[in-house]
């Protein structure tokens, strides 16, 4: 019996990725880092910053994102994000950049909690990278 699944991840400008020989993935879910396996329950969660880890028969990949939804039911992932990284494809200017951005609006004062919280996540994850 396959232990696989598929995986599909969707920003505004395409379809990002799509898989059907996943074995697991890791998704930064604001309940913490979730591992999920073929015939997981059915779930729906929220993304905060961190890193998507999808291990598969045909390799392994990491992406950066900094937000989003996931859902998986019958054995489909579905990941819809607003802005998402390919690891191997992000230079040290890209994140340096990221990074300088995130930094910046954590500086502002009119920031609420919420908001402070997810940006100083995107800033550790970054940080983590380099």
């Amino acid at each position: 019996m396959s232990d696989e699944f598929k995986i599909e991840i969707v920003n505004p400008e395409k379809s990002f990725l799509i898989k059907e020989d996943v074995l697991e993935v890791i998704v930064p879910a604001f309940e913490g880092e979730m591992g999920i396996l073929k015939d997981h329950i059915s779930i729906i969660s929220f993304l905060k910053p961190g890193i998507i880890t999808v291990l598969s028969k045909s390799g392994n990949e990491k992406f950066f994102v900094e937000d989003g939804i996931v859902e998986f039911k019958n054995n489909h992932l579905s990941i819809l994000t607003s802005s998402i990284f390919n690891l191997s494809d992000m230079d040290n200017s890209k994140r340096q950049d990221l990074l300088k951005q995130a930094e910046n609006e954590a500086s502002k004062t009119e920031i609420n909690d919420q908001s402070k919280y997810l940006i100083d996540q995107k800033i550790e994850v970054l940080r983590s990278l380099n």
